[in-house]
């Protein structure tokens, strides 16, 4: 199995020249069918059964067990998470805070485990961090009670935040999966990550999840 990340045009619902490219550009990088998905910050998870089987579908996670299939979810800031396990079921979740507090962590599990895995690991990819993720007190109110306390957080400048990544360890933490890596990046920071808050960016980064055929 392998895990990636990659640099993305935002182009998905376009048609014709921009699509190709954006196809090309998948298979520049992993030359097996993607299954990308429409993701809508809930807790839909899509279960793959055959090669690119659900591209372009509403979800924010996605599961197979089957060989030469990726999994894909694109991001800007939210949290890209890859799962995988020694019983060769492997998985993604996209999440951002209202995908956290909906269960799609704990939805993209419970789907790798009713195909049989048992002993699951995640991959955490680049995502904003708390120095620039200022946070509505209403909202962040809302995640600390589903999550926990740890995930409030403090800007550079000291405003409340959200500290992403520590919501996902802790959601990762209840559901009995260890973080076997982390990315340490902020988005908002990087000068070679897209960011949609910091800079109102239409670009992508990929993190992908496969089995080698």
């Amino acid at each position: 199995m392998a895990v990636v990340d990659g640099r993305f045009p935002r182009s998905e619902s376009r048609s014709g020249s921009a699509a190709d490219e954006l196809e090309r550009r998948r298979r520049s990088l992993v030359d097996l069918p993607w299954t990308w998905l429409r993701q809508v910050h809930g807790a839909r998870v899509v279960t793959v059964t055959r090669p690119g089987e659900h591209a372009g579908t509403e979800a924010d996670g996605a599961v197979t067990a089957v060989a030469g299939t990726v999994l894909a979810v694109h991001v800007a800031d939210c949290a890209p998470i890859a799962l995988v396990s020694d019983e060769g079921v492997v998985g993604v979740a996209h999440a951002g805070w209202r995908g956290l507090v909906a269960g799609v962590v704990e939805e993209t599990i419970a789907a790798m485990r009713a195909l049989g895995a048992e002993s699951i690991e995640a991959v955490l990819g680049p995502c904003i961090g708390p120095e620039c993720y200022e946070f509505g007190a209403d909202d962040l109110e809302t995640v600390a009670a589903a999550i926990g306390a740890d995930v409030r957080g403090a800007t550079a400048d000291g405003r409340s935040s959200l500290d992403l990544r520590a919501a996902v360890s802790a959601v990762l933490h209840r559901a009995g999966v260890p973080l076997r890596a982390g990315d340490s990046v902020c988005t908002a920071c990087s000068d070679v990550h897209y960011s949609h808050r910091a800079r109102r960016e239409t670009g992508r980064q990929a993190v992908l999840v496969w089995l080698e055929p």
